[in-house]
């Protein structure tokens, strides 16, 4: 059984789990949530339905499928990982099946937008340690700790120097990647704004 979904919220400093590896280039993101489940109301189920054909054809084998990830946290892809389509129901189909932070040779430029503002950071690696990752977690379970501060990752035998955009590592280390959590928190400062804007007196005025 997975561990139940839990949204990310405020600052995001340090994410630590299992790794799962998923191996191949260009993973776009009608692989990642097909099409056809695009018409749900909300983002709730599509964790269920992440990686959906991909699964079907490898009847059990797929990296999704595998009882040893099933508590998996952190994905480790190749290059290119969410290109296709711009759907931002991709990264909410991973976030709900559990992935909290993805390491990857490169990443499409709206898939990783739409990583960020729902609060999974996406980090990259060169191609052969990404590799050499893969070819570890082949052989054996890898647990990592993630220390957004320093970009650094490690587990019991391995330290790596992980990339990010600066940008985005200081919106996840201040809160400001969480829209909603930003508007609450400054409740104060919106409610003087609306107070002071004259159409809005004027309105009232009238009404």
């Amino acid at each position: 059984m997975k561990q139940e979904f839990t949204a990310p919220i405020g600052k995001i400093s340090h994410i630590k789990g299992e790794c799962i590896s998923l191996i191949g280039n260009d993973i776009d993101t009608d692989r990642i949530i097909p099409a056809r489940f695009l018409k749900c109301v909300n983002f709730d189920s599509l964790g269920e339905s992440v990686f959906e054909d991909d699964r079907k054809n490898l009847k059990g084998s797929h990296p999704f499928d595998l009882v040893e990830n099933k508590n998996a946290a952190i994905l480790i892809v190749n290059s290119n990982f969410g290109c296709g389509s711009s759907r931002e129901h991709a990264p909410q189909a991973l976030m709900r099946w559990g992935i909290k932070a993805i390491i990857g040779e490169s990443f499409a430029d709206i898939f990783y937008s739409n990583c960020i503002a729902i609060g999974i950071p996406c980090f990259t690696l060169s191609k052969k340690s990404i590799q050499e990752l893969q070819n570890y977690i082949e052989n054996k379970s890898l647990f990592l700790e993630i220390d957004l501060r320093n970009s650094l990752a490690k587990s019991k035998d391995l330290n790596l120097n992980l990339e990010i955009k600066e940008s985005s590592r200081k919106m996840f280390l201040s809160g400001d990647w969480d829209a909603t959590s930003t508007l609450l928190e400054n409740e104060n400062l919106i409610e003087k704004k609306f107070k002071d804007l004259p159409y809005l007196k004027f309105n009232v005025l009238f009404s």
